[in-house]
């Protein structure tokens, strides 16, 4: 029997699903959206005859109420035929959805029988509580805009380089909040500040002059070692996880000195080691703001 790479993408409307979709179809997922749960199992059977179709991707949400019981049943009964089932479960703050439905004027699909938008969006969250139980990748869309959920996404399952886990290396100030996505967390201000030398303030860590500073510090070689050894322990517990991807986000006070130079630093040592790194630099605004526009 032939198997097949099975991506299931659900979780809250509006949280993002149809950009998670269209991300897995562009790295050569086939893509059905609202497929019954229950008729999974009988689709990859009839699958198994055409060989284009061994990564799929399948769009399930509320509007399959009927079967949502049936979840985690059916993906056991999957994943016993041979199959390797992911589950991508899409999440997001309910002030922030209510936001979105309000800019793109769009209805909640339970609005209709709820009364209202909140309460069609507390309604959706308990109908899908056991689905959110059985998730292998969450994630918080709150605070992500269409183009970083989507490269996460496509970092996360595009194997055409590359079959190891995918890792996102994120730097960000702490006084404009930690980054919602990330499964850790370092804290990069024990190292010596750059913005109180002389010279260094207007500049980044990833400016030569920076790096040089910090690099001449015992700190720095030691958090580095470190670093390094704990992932380089962790990340292949993560992939035998089945974990796609794994964000890690490193904060400084400010975001432009310490955390960015210590993930520029961190990423050349994991390439070197054959994952495929992501890096992003929240507060230099390495990511065009797409943020007003519709997940």
């Amino acid at each position: 029997m032939k198997t097949a790479h099975v991506v299931i993408v659900t979780g809250l409307s509006g949280s993002g699903k149809s950009t998670a979709i269209r991300a897995l179809e562009d790295v050569g997922f086939f893509c059905i959206d609202n497929l019954p749960i229950v008729l999974m199992d009988k689709f990859l059977t009839l699958a198994e005859h055409h060989d284009e179709i061994r990564r799929v991707a399948l769009g399930i949400d509320a509007r399959e109420r009927r079967f949502l019981d049936r979840f985690q049943e059916t993906v056991a009964r999957v994943r016993a035929d041979g199959h390797h089932v992911d589950v991508l479960f899409l999440d997001c703050d309910d002030e922030v959805l209510m936001r979105r439905y309000s800019e793109t004027r769009r209805r909640h699909p339970l609005e209709p029988e709820t009364g209202s938008l909140a309460a069609g969006i507390a309604a959706e969250r308990k109908l899908l509580a056991g689905v959110r139980d059985a998730a292998t990748w969450p994630i918080d869309t709150s605070g992500l805009n269409l183009h970083q959920l989507k490269l996460m996404v496509q970092q996360g399952y595009d194997t055409a380089a590359n079959h190891r886990m995918g890792i996102s290396l994120v730097s960000f100030g702490f006084k404009h909040g930690a980054p919602r996505e990330a499964d850790w967390q370092i804290d990069c201000r024990l190292l010596p500040n750059p913005y109180f030398v002389e010279g260094l303030r207007p500049k980044t860590g990833r400016d030569p002059e920076v790096r040089a500073f910090l690099e001449a510090r015992d700190e720095w070689r030691v958090l580095l070692d470190q670093l390094t050894g704990l992932l380089r322990f962790a990340l292949p517990l993560h992939e035998q996880e089945g974990k796609p991807m794994l964000t890690v986000a490193l904060g400084c006070t400010g975001g432009q000195h310490r955390s960015v130079a210590v993930c520029e630093a961190l990423a050349s040592r994991l390439r070197e080691d054959g994952f495929p790194v992501r890096v992003s630099h929240r507060e230099l605004t390495d990511m065009p703001d797409e943020s007003g526009k519709e997940m």
